[in-house]
C-alpha cells in the first residue's frame, strides 16, 4: 500500500505530458498559460507559439534575460539552491526547525527564485498558481526539462513561450510590437526593455512604462556593462524603488514675474515708418 501510494505520488510530481524529452525537436502549439490567460473557448481566440530560431535572436536580448531572470542559469541544474535559500530567509537560521520556520514565514517569495527552466516549466504545463504544491511541481518538472534538453534549447522555447505583454507571445512578436524590429536586431535598450517587462508583462512593459519597470531596465543595463549592482526579484521592486512624492505649493504663493508680452509686428511697422 505505502510503496503504491509513493508509487502514485512520485507520478504525479515527475509526470508530464507530453514528457519534455518530446521538445528537443517539437514546438508546442499552444501553452498551459496561454490558455490560462486567453479565452480558448473558440480556437481561433487562442494564442499559439510563432518560433524564432535562437540564431535569430539578438545576442544581446539573450544576455539581458539570463542577466534579468537567472544570472546563473549556464550552470545549475533547474533549481539554484543559493537563490531559494536566499529568497527563503534561510542563510542565517540557526539548526533545521529555524530554518524550516524561515522557509514558510517566506514562502511567498520563491517567484523571485524561479530559474528560467522553472518557468519554462510553469509556462508549458503549469498555471500561475503561486501554492507551494505547484512550486514543488514546477521543481521536479524543472530536473526534467534539464536531464532532456540542452540550455540553448530551454532558453530558446522559453523566449518563445513567455508573455511579454497583454496577448503578446513570444520574443519577435514582442520586438515587432514594441520597436517595430526583428528580435534579430534588438539595441541593448531595447532588449534591456524587454527583459525588464518579464516579471510583470501586462503592467509593466515598453508601452506602459513605470518607474519600477525603467529602473529595472537601467539596472540590467549597469550589469550587461560590467557595473556590479544587485537587480532585485520583483517582490522587492515595490519597496525598494519607492518614488517620493513631490510636493509642489499653491500657484498663488510662487512669486513669479512674468514678461510683458512685445506685438513684435506694431514695433516692426513703427521703425519702419520712423525710418522714412
Amino acid at each position: 500500500m505505502a510503496l503504491g501510494t509513493t508509487g502514485l505520488v512520485l507520478l504525479w510530481l515527475f509526470g508530464v505530458w507530453p514528457p519534455p524529452v518530446w521538445w528537443r525537436n517539437h514546438w508546442p502549439r499552444e501553452t498551459a498559460m496561454m490558455r490560462e490567460q486567453a479565452d480558448c473557448r473558440s480556437p481561433s481566440a487562442c494564442p499559439t507559439v510563432s518560433p524564432t530560431d535562437l540564431q535569430s535572436i539578438s545576442p544581446v536580448l539573450q544576455r539581458m534575460v539570463i542577466i534579468a531572470e537567472d544570472s546563473r542559469f549556464r550552470s545549475h541544474v533547474g533549481i539554484d539552491p543559493a537563490e531559494v535559500a536566499d529568497a527563503l530567509g534561510v542563510d542565517g537560521a540557526h539548526g533545521f526547525w529555524s530554518a524550516i520556520r524561515a522557509a514558510w514565514r517566506h514562502r511567498d517569495r520563491l517567484r523571485g527564485a524561479s530559474t528560467i527552466t522553472q518557468q519554462l516549466a510553469k509556462n508549458l504545463y503549469l498555471s500561475s498558481s503561486r501554492s507551494p504544491i505547484r512550486k514543488l511541481k514546477e521543481a521536479a518538472t524543472a530536473l526534467g526539462l534539464e536531464l532532456a534538453l540542452s540550455k540553448d534549447r530551454i532558453l530558446e522555447l522559453y523566449l518563445n513561450v513567455a508573455e511579454w505583454g497583454p496577448g503578446i507571445w513570444g520574443i519577435d512578436a514582442a520586438s515587432r510590437a514594441y520597436f517595430g524590429v526583428p528580435a534579430s536586431r534588438l539595441s541593448p535598450e531595447q532588449a534591456a526593455e524587454l527583459a525588464a517587462t518579464l516579471p510583470h508583462p501586462r503592467s509593466s512593459n515598453p508601452t506602459f512604462r513605470p518607474d519600477r519597470m525603467l529602473t529595472r531596465r537601467n539596472l540590467i543595463l549597469a550589469r550587461y556593462r560590467g557595473v556590479d549592482v544587485y537587480i532585485p526579484p520583483e517582490e522587492e521592486m515595490d519597496t525598494v524603488l519607492v518614488v517620493p512624492p513631490v510636493i509642489v505649493p499653491p500657484t498663488d504663493t510662487l512669486n513669479v514675474q512674468l514678461p510683458i508680452p512685445l506685438d513684435t509686428l506694431l514695433d516692426t511697422t513703427t521703425s519702419q515708418t520712423d525710418s522714412l
